[in-house]
């Protein structure tokens, strides 16, 4: 039985003595509201000044579950085809033993491909930095790890992101982090023996989707997200939505053998929109009495009106 002192960064670096790791990006359950942080061309899509902040929750009850806070702001350029912005990613694993950030500058250009379709490609530039407290493992387990310590070590990166969007359709393709980064390097000249904490790998994503108007208060929209990384499951998310009276939102979701979802959203304002999600883990680790499955709350801000209208309409 899992207990409730189970430490997810315990499992985590006993994965890495014996070189198992492939790190992954964040996830999150709401990506069709969150597509800056996995694709830098989708910036200044929206025709406008638009903020999103999302905060998830994982495995709600399991001590030291991991925690996901993002925030991105982006815009086109008035009366030029470029958009740009900023993406913030932190994670925060076992209550500050493992905490990344991520900060990163965004740029995209954008073509017209017909009279109603667009083609943006995009590029982002920045890096990580990465905290992990090894003494602070003694606070759930009285493991002695012989580690030093890393104190904001900072690994520059870069992405790229292709992102093709009518008033109905879009998808795109991205690698938001290009360049491989690997921990711990004992510096040893025997390969058998080199051992690595982490390796920061390159996530490639597939997001598509597509809204029907069902009627004239009513649409539906089904969508996609494929994630695939080395060393680590492909991750499938499927995902149909609706939106009535361009206000309620409300859906579900599927993780391919990881989780089902529940999603809700609120159009407050033409400026405001309120979302939420709830994940329960379909695996083993969704059954235990102390794993109440995992939350995400949802804001987004349109600033500043930069054209007559949105270049895309707001269920995208």
């Amino acid at each position: 039985m899992i207990e409730k002192n189970f430490l997810i960064p315990f499992l985590f670096i006993g994965m890495v003595v014996q070189g198992l790791v492939a790190q992954q990006d964040a996830q999150y359950t709401q990506y069709m509201f969150n597509t800056l942080s996995v694709n830098p061309a989708y910036a200044g899509s929206r025709g406008q000044l638009s903020f999103a902040g999302l905060y998830r929750s994982q495995w709600v009850g399991l001590d030291g579950a991991p925690e996901t806070f993002t925030i991105n702001l982006h815009s086109p350029i008035r009366n030029s085809r470029l958009g740009y912005g900023i993406s913030l990613v932190n994670d925060n694993i076992g209550d500050g033993v493992v905490q990344e950030t991520y900060l990163d500058a965004v740029l995209s250009y954008t073509i017209d491909v017909s009279l109603d379709a667009k083609l943006s490609f995009g590029l982002k530039a920045g890096g990580n930095m990465l905290n992990l407290d090894f003494n602070g493992l003694r606070n759930f387990d009285q493991e002695v790890v012989n580690q030093d310590n890393i104190d904001n070590q900072f690994s520059p990166n870069f992405g790229l992101g292709i992102y093709y969007h009518t008033d109905k359709f879009y998808a795109g393709v991205s690698a938001p982090n290009i360049l491989q980064t690997e921990y711990f390097d004992n510096g040893s000249n025997n390969p058998e023996s080199v051992n690595f904490l982490a390796t920061e790998r390159i996530n490639f994503y597939l997001i598509a989707g597509y809204v029907f108007d069902l009627n004239a208060d009513l649409k539906f929209k089904p969508a996609l997200l494929t994630k695939a990384v080395g060393g680590a499951p492909l991750q499938v998310d499927l995902s149909a939505s609706f939106l009535y009276a361009d206000k309620f939102s409300f859906g579900a979701a599927y993780r391919l053998d990881a989780a089902v979802s529940a999603l809700a959203g609120f159009q407050v304002t033409d400026q405001i929109m309120l979302g939420l999600a709830y994940d329960r883990e379909t695996t083993e680790l969704g059954g235990t009495q102390f794993n109440d499955g995992s939350f995400e709350v949802f804001l987004r801000l349109e600033l500043i009106k930069a054209f007559q209208k949105t270049v895309s309409p707001r269920f995208f």
